[in-house]
């Protein structure tokens, strides 16, 4: 029979989660507070939520952040993707020694990447901008969409690719057909991460934007630094509810069984 944990166990996980959530707690709850001033409770409101709509720089700035997220997302996972599955798949020299480099971005502190990023970007010229911001997140991304596909693959038969390469298929349209359908919901899962990653970046993102390109993340830093209003925090539960939701989508594809071909 399975043993309960005891209740000291029980009573110490649930101070330290409150611990780490009583302060996102108290941001979401001032987000509806009627007063100015975030320091005391004075009623519940919902104006704060409304007057985020007359931000024209909250607006525009997540007009960026989606823009670069899209554009990041969808390359970062791609090359993650297509990396994961030479790593696993192929046997080559220096297989090793790239497979360590596939972490050294995702362990790499992001302010050493943001200047080191700026010091490339200013070394080959290239003006900073939306389309700086883009590769520095398709940088970072890449290697958190390869690790996740690579875990996936990791657990995938690889039966059923040689299965379709001896029936006549040839390597494009076994990976097209077989490989494909059975990482779809490890690729979505990288995807979605990445969009996070890219969505809320702050650090990098500063060092490597140019004038006129700052994404919702800055433009709310901007606003702490002046004054910090009840808009700012409703902006903040806005992003940590899509946030909160987007792992928790990625987290249940990657708890997701196999597709059907995989158990045939």
């Amino acid at each position: 029979m399975k043993r309960r944990p005891a209740r000291w166990i029980l009573f110490l996980v649930g101070m330290v989660y409150l611990l780490l959530h009583l302060p996102v707690l108290i941001l979401v709850v001032f987000s509806f507070n009627a007063s100015r001033y975030s320091v005391r409770w004075t009623g519940f409101t919902l104006d704060w939520y409304r007057r985020l709509t007359e931000r024209g720089d909250l607006l525009l700035g997540l007009e960026r952040s989606l823009l670069v997220g899209a554009v990041s997302t969808i390359l970062a996972t791609g090359f993650g993707t297509l990396l994961a599955v030479a790593l696993a798949r192929r046997r080559f020299r220096g297989r090793r020694a790239l497979e360590g480099l596939l972490y050294l971005p995702i362990v790499t502190p992001e302010i050493v990447a943001g200047i080191s990023l700026l010091v490339l970007f200013v070394a080959v010229g290239l003006p900073l901008g939306i389309a700086t911001i883009s590769i520095a997140h398709i940088a970072f991304n890449i290697g958190f969409v390869a690790v996740i596909v690579r875990a996936r693959l990791e657990g995938m038969d690889q039966s059923l690719e040689e299965a379709a390469l001896v029936l006549g298929a040839d390597e494009l349209t076994a990976f097209r057909t077989v490989t494909i359908p059975l990482l779809w919901p490890g690729i979505l899962a990288g995807a979605l991460l990445a969009f996070i990653l890219s969505f809320d970046d702050y650090v990098i993102t500063s060092l490597v934007a140019g004038t006129g390109s700052s994404t919702l993340p800055i433009v709310v830093y901007s606003m702490v630094r002046r004054n910090i209003e009840p808009s700012v925090n409703a902006i903040s539960t806005l992003i940590l509810l899509v946030t909160s939701l987007l792992i928790w989508l990625a987290d249940r594809l990657l708890r997701e069984q196999p597709l059907a071909v995989a158990r045939s």
